[in-house]
């Protein structure tokens, strides 16, 4: 019951809004910011904010936005920042989590690492169809974000490309899997590699590689042509 009343805490649109909005950062929010995103007064912002933290939607903390310290800097102000918690809804009950884990635990111990690979990258070709490999960072952010994946573009760490130009990278805030990945990383993380390998095509100008990052998905998205500059 307590996943069906915090999911039912979204029904409203404006706290829908300020949620989104809050997710969509991946970092701390205030009230100031998150009220002007979604275009509506600072207190009403605050109540909603609140009832998405009461609802375990959300975490709150405090900490002083102006980036200064000691006597001037001011009060503390109210932050928000997803809940790591997971929500799910089934009706009736349905566990596919134990039934993925027992899955994932037997498939670990069998060596059976390449085997499931292949039928993940064979299931990506699947959900992609007759359609032609992903034409671009814009085409895969698109494809992602319909997938649970939270794509957001960011500049590339390491040597930018001939033109001078940092490169870009598609980073993913959510792993659909995580709850799996978390017990069996190598197992997981490489097929959701293949997934999206066969899901994006490995011929065009975008590829899936591997690149962990705390907090996000293992995966990242760039364009081919960044591995030739």
């Amino acid at each position: 019951m307590e996943d069906i009343e915090a999911i039912a805490a979204l029904q409203d649109p404006v706290r829908r809004r300020l949620y989104e909005y809050v997710v969509a950062q991946g970092r701390e929010v205030g009230r100031n910011e998150a009220a002007e995103a979604a275009g509506v007064a600072r207190t009403l912002a605050a109540h909603h904010l609140d009832r998405l933290a009461e609802a375990g939607l959300l975490e709150s903390g405090s900490r002083r936005l102006t980036g200064r310290s000691g006597p001037g800097a001011g009060r503390p102000a109210k932050v928000y920042t997803r809940s790591r918690a997971e929500r799910a809804v089934s009706l009736p009950a349905r566990d596919y989590r134990t039934a993925a884990e027992l899955l994932a635990e037997v498939a670990e111990q069998a060596g059976l690492d390449a085997e499931l690979c292949v039928a993940a990258r064979r299931q990506g070709k699947a959900l992609r169809g007759s359609a032609a490999p992903c034409g671009g960072l814009e085409e895969a952010m698109e494809m992602l974000a319909a997938r649970g994946y939270e794509p957001h573009l960011e500049d590339a760490e390491g040597p930018r490309g001939a033109s001078g130009a940092a490169a870009r990278v598609v980073r993913m805030r959510n792993c659909p899997f995580h709850a799996v990945a978390e017990r069996f990383p190598p197992l997981v993380c490489g097929m959701n590699l293949a997934l999206l390998e066969g899901l994006l095509g490995t011929d065009g100008p975008v590829r899936a590689r591997m690149d962990a990052r705390p907090g996000e998905c293992c995966v990242v998205v760039e364009s081919s042509k960044n591995n030739r500059d």
